[in-house]
């Protein structure tokens, strides 16, 4: 009889574990214990201690800091019009330094460069041709997508750790998991790590690919933004595909079922996280309750970033006229907080009026949606609103609202018994539904494919267990005729 000790096979169980790992990280980081080592070593064996200790991690956070750097950095580019006037001016002076400079990056980007010492290890124990067979099965397997998603892990818990400290034990159970995980799981799990920065880089690509394509070739903008595109859309959609059954039409019927469920069930004491989306939305900030005042100021300074990206938004509508004065930006404060108001006007609505008089609370929507509606078409004839107008102030206004729920959480002991703070939980309501919704749409139409959900299980599974799920259903269907 051989005895193992058992290990996390699950995404969930892998991730609950790097989280466990990246906040003791997180902590020694802060600690006395690395501050002595690292002044009481030399050189070199400090250098040592800290690739040994937390510089994997510290390494990671600032990976993803530059990136979010860099997005930003070429958001403001593209929207002051710097970028436009260095290209045009390169283009004059017939300047093609750029494209190669990008060409020779993108290579690095690929990740050859920090495969190649594994190629070379497995080449000198197997030979050549066996560490080339096992790097592309790695990439048929989807090993980028799975360490990708494992990067954000990491940095998420590593980063607000440092912040607000918090580290705790996470039970990840190491039992054989070959059941399917509910999408209200996933999106418990993932939403703030993952399902949140995914949405914001995708807004931040779209925004700077809408501004550039008048003056800058698809392939340079290609080159410069195709890794982080396969950084968001696998922080997107990573869960679900190493999910087993993922892709079954049953279990994504029984999913938007539970998720509705959760969603709508109400908190409270007593309620757990995993059975209301109040009592879990409160869980979430269980690490600001601890902070001191220097982390809750620099979780509003984080915040701000929201505010700045809709200031370079507004003054591209082609209602704004081209004019710089600071009173557009005021005039779009005053569309979010009438969208806010509307948004209370719903919610209210439906406290008063959906249980006893639905008929009055369908009434109350169709004359909100009507006098919106006359309102933009009245800008649009008279101010010349365009239909690029109401995508700009989309991709501007969203992430103003979400910067706002951060604002809100930052400063909870100020609001919470106002009004503002109830308001500030039905917005934040709004936002995850709106973010559960945007990731359901696309696994609901992958899962019409059947080809999807046979190569998941496929690269899921071993052999037999994969040839045992194929007969399973043949099987199923005859005694059902019987």
């Amino acid at each position: 009889m051989q005895v193992g000790k058992g290990r996390d096979v699950s995404l969930n169980q892998i991730s609950k574990f790097e989280a466990k790992v990246a906040n003791g990280n997180s902590e020694q980081t802060l600690s006395r214990d690395i501050y002595h080592l690292g002044r009481q070593f030399d050189f070199f064996r400090m250098l040592s201690c800290y690739f040994t200790t937390i510089g994997f991690y510290f390494s990671s956070l600032m990976s993803i800091i530059g990136i979010y750097v860099f997005l930003y950095g070429q958001l403001y580019l593209v929207l002051s019009g710097l970028e436009k006037a260095l290209i045009i001016e390169a283009r004059l002076q017939n300047i093609q330094s750029l494209e190669t400079a990008l060409a020779s990056q993108s290579f690095i980007q690929l990740g050859l460069l920090t495969g190649l010492p594994m190629v070379m290890e497995i080449g000198l124990e197997k030979g050549f041709l066996n560490a080339l067979k096992d790097f592309v099965l790695m990439q048929l397997q989807l090993a980028s997508v799975f360490f990708t998603f494992s990067f954000g892990t990491k940095i998420h818990y590593y980063g607000r750790t440092i912040l607000h400290g918090g580290a705790k034990y996470r039970p990840t159970g190491r039992k054989v998991v070959v059941f399917h995980a509910s999408f209200t799981e996933n999106y418990r799990l993932y939403s703030r790590s993952h399902f949140v920065k995914g949405f914001e880089l995708l807004l931040l690509l779209t925004v700077y690919d809408l501004f550039r394509r008048s003056y800058q070739s698809n392939m340079a903008y290609v080159l410069i933004t195709y890794s982080i595109w396969f950084m968001s859309i696998t922080w997107l959609f990573a869960p679900f595909l190493f999910n087993p059954s993922g892709f079954s039409w049953e279990k994504i019927v029984d999913d938007w079922k539970d998720w509705n469920k959760w969603i709508r069930q109400q908190g409270g004491i007593g309620v757990q996280q995993d059975k209301s989306w109040q009592s879990w939305w409160i869980d979430e900030q269980a690490h600001l309750r601890r902070s001191g005042m220097a982390s809750r100021v620099f979780e509003i300074l984080l915040s701000v970033r929201f505010f700045l990206y809709q200031y370079g938004l507004v003054y591209h509508l082609d209602i704004s006229q081209n004019s710089r004065n600071f009173l557009v930006y005021l005039l779009s404060w005053i569309v979010i907080l009438a969208v806010f108001l509307i948004v209370k006007a719903v919610n209210l609505g439906r406290q008063q009026f959906s249980a006893r008089y639905h008929l009055v609370f369908r009434l109350f929507k169709a004359f909100l949606f009507l006098g919106v509606l006359s309102v933009i078409l009245a800008l649009y004839f008279v101010c010349k609103l365009s239909w690029k107008d109401i995508l700009v102030c989309s991709l501007a206004f969203f992430p103003t609202g979400w910067g706002l729920i951060l604002f809100a959480q930052a400063v909870r002991p100020l609001i919470e018994n106002t009004g503002l703070w109830e308001f500030t939980r039905v917005l934040a309501k709004t936002y995850d539904y709106g973010m559960g919704v945007a990731l359901f749409a696309p696994i609901a139409v992958f899962s019409w494919l059947p080809i999807l959900s046979a190569f998941q299980t496929r690269f899921l599974f071993n052999e037999a267990f994969n040839r045992h799920l194929q007969i399973q259903p043949i099987l199923a269907g005859k005694k059902k005729n019987r």
